[in-house]
């Protein structure tokens, strides 16, 4: 919007006995006389940049659309500017409007326009070429007296608007408004002879809010935005980051970086059963003396007879979860989102504790009697031959072979540089030329199948776990159907209370874990007591 304050003005109020012709007279915009906003852009309306003819733009005081007091109705391109002739209306607020006028406590008017084409030259000066002709306001005491123009304000519309479309309605902008509506720029015009109707207002940085606007809209704008501030630099000296603190934005480089990953490899290669809803515990039937079969002596022999008892084994539920209270502010106010980041975190923590609760379990079980002595975590030939040990004594008590290799992260090392004789890893990466299973690096993941074994590889097998014994001198080697997993995930709750605006978020799970068959696991280590 352009508004342009004009201090001469022709009054034709008419004499007594005549009638009332209530109207001004002045000039609205001068030609290509260039002005300055507050910002330091200056703008120059070109010849014939207003129309003649189209709506007439309304007359109303202080550009405040409720107070129309009559209407514009005559225009005339001059080769000094754009003339006009308003008449007022014959209303109360167009009376009190004619005395002030008379009077000369209104002694000025402000137009209305908006720029539809317009450019930016090589200097920085926005360049009107066509505008919208919208209203023409009386208003009160100019800058100077002695100056024809004393303000303008400009504005670029945001799309463009015809000059033949529905008068829309324009508000007051204030100043450093960064809504929808276009930007208010105050500025001056001078008259012939040359001098600027209000003094030059001193350049300042723009603020965020018309940083992020110009930045959007891009294009001329936004160049002639950072010419601005390149002139500030010039007339002010350099202007670094810490000068324009305002401006810089600090970006949220997102997602949240999280240092635990929160997979639950011993939860996965036993697999989950699902778990009865009702009861504390549940029972789970087990062979506990199996019966008996053997040859027939001779026909009509006695056949082979013994007890057969099936006993149970009571599986206990737990509950596992976490909550957190967050404020209704922080959950609306943050980005990220806080409740998000919230509810990730507490489900990766009921992860690792699950997990912890089955190694927890299996140390329990575990005595002396799975227990594997390896004395030597370098010798390829006592790995090797203390494994199929291992192994073999699982297959004699149950005609069961192991699956899988469980390890703490510190074993996974050592197994890793396990070397022949010849320095040769005797688990390589890919491709082993002994042929008896590959051992990939950490960066593709916790896998590899070490003598044809799923590698199992678990942080919380801490040195508590088996019997207060290092962690890391030991490894697990288990049949998975030795143990069993139960779990009932309850998945995310919300509360919130009213009277705190307090929201209490929760994460919580059933969880069950049972070593069914303790002869399914052997420990394979330095030789220690076990509980």
């Amino acid at each position: 919007m352009i508004r342009l304050h004009v201090a001469d003005l022709s009054i034709d109020a008419a004499a007594p006995d005549q009638p009332p012709s209530r109207s001004i007279t002045g000039l609205a915009v001068p030609w290509n006389v260039a002005t300055t906003d507050s910002l330091g852009t200056r703008v120059l309306f070109e010849q014939n940049s207003l129309p003649e003819d189209g709506r007439a733009p309304k007359l109303v005081e202080s550009h405040d659309l409720s107070k129309v007091i009559g209407l514009v109705t005559e225009r005339a391109s001059t080769d000094q500017g754009m003339m006009f002739t308003a008449r007022i209306a014959s209303t109360r607020a167009g009376d009190d409007a004619l005395e002030l006028l008379k009077m000369g406590a209104l002694d000025a008017v402000s137009v209305g326009v908006e720029p539809v084409d317009y450019t930016f030259d090589q200097d920085g000066v926005m360049r009107v070429q066509s505008a919208v002709f919208h209203e023409l306001s009386v208003v009160a005491v100019p800058a100077y007296d002695e100056a024809r123009i004393t303000s303008v304000a400009a504005s670029a519309p945001d799309p463009e608007p015809e000059a033949d479309e529905p008068e829309p309605q324009y508000p007051e902008p204030e100043e450093d408004s960064m809504s929808e509506t276009p930007e208010l720029v105050e500025a001056s015009a001078p008259a012939a002879p040359i001098q600027f109707a209000e003094p030059k207002r001193a350049l300042r940085l723009p603020s965020p809010g018309e940083y992020l606007s110009a930045l959007k809209r891009g294009g001329s704008d936004f160049a002639q935005l950072n010419a601005n501030i390149q002139r500030i630099a010039a007339a002010t000296g350099d202007v670094v980051v810490s000068d324009a603190g305002g401006v810089v934005p600090v970006p949220i480089l997102g997602p949240v970086i999280q240092d635990i990953d929160a997979r639950r490899p011993i939860v996965s290669a036993l697999g989950t059963r699902g778990m009865p809803d009702a009861g504390a515990t549940f029972i789970r039937p087990y062979v506990k003396v199996h019966s008996s079969v053997g040859e027939q002596a001779n026909e009509l022999g006695s056949l082979s007879t013994a007890d057969f008892e099936v006993d149970d084994i009571v599986v206990t539920k737990k509950t596992f979860g976490g909550k957190h209270v967050l404020s209704e502010q922080v959950i609306d106010w943050s980005s990220p989102s806080m409740l998000d980041q919230a509810i990730s975190d507490m489900a990766g923590q009921y992860a690792l504790a699950t997990e912890k609760y089955v190694v927890d379990q299996m140390a329990a079980a575990v005595t002396n009697t799975q227990e594997v002595i390896l004395t030597s975590y370098t010798d390829d030939e006592e790995f090797i031959t203390d494994m199929y040990l291992a192994a073999s004594s699982i297959a004699t008590t149950g005609n069961y072979l192991p699956n899988a290799l469980v390890m703490a992260p510190g074993m996974w090392a050592k197994l890793g540089a396990l070397v022949d004789g010849q320095g040769r890893p005797v688990f390589p990466q890919a491709t082993p030329f002994s042929g008896i299973g590959t051992l990939p690096a950490g960066v593709t993941g916790w896998n590899g199948n070490p003598l044809g074994l799923n590698l199992v590889v678990s942080n919380q097998i801490t040195t508590q776990e088996i019997g207060n014994k290092d962690a890391n001198e030991y490894y697990w080697l288990l049949n998975t159907r030795g143990v069993e997993v139960y779990e009932s995930y309850k998945g995310f709750l919300r509360d919130e209370s009213v009277g705190t605006l307090g929201v209490t978020v929760a994460v919580r799970g059933y969880f069950a874990a049972h070593v069914v068959d303790v002869n399914m696991i052997r420990i394979l280590g330095p030789d220690a007591t076990f509980s």
